[in-house]
């Protein structure tokens, strides 16, 4: 199940598992992205609360915890080639994460709330 957030980051959720990114719109907005800082795993992270840095050559971001939840595994590839963020923001993830509350996922956007958000 895909589900997205207000903060451009989609997240493929199953079995209580998420992974997370940023979406093309975001990616695109960023610009080129030149630098990825990842969480550290075994993280326990609370929604809202910032988990990864990117700097692009427009701006730095920071990516937020979707849900609250413990930091699984990260996409060392994407920190030694953060372009491929750009190349295909749908396929470079950032980081897979154990939600603590399934449930949570109920707020967060389809991917028609999320199309009708950035239009």
């Amino acid at each position: 199940m895909i589900k997205y957030t207000e903060d451009h980051e989609w997240l493929d959720i199953a079995d209580g598992i998420a992974t997370v990114g940023i979406t093309p719109h975001a990616a695109e907005q960023l610009g080129d992205i030149i630098f990825i800082e990842l969480p550290e795993v075994g993280r326990q992270v609370s929604e809202g609360e910032e988990v990864v840095v990117i700097e692009s050559v427009k701006a730095a971001s920071d990516i937020t915890a979707p849900l609250d939840g413990e930091i699984l595994e990260i996409n060392e590839s994407i920190v030694d080639d953060p372009a491929a963020v750009n190349a295909d923001a749908d396929a470079a993830w950032f980081f897979k994460m154990r939600l603590a509350d399934e449930t949570a996922t109920d707020g967060l956007l389809d991917a028609d709330a999320y199309e009708a958000m950035i239009n």
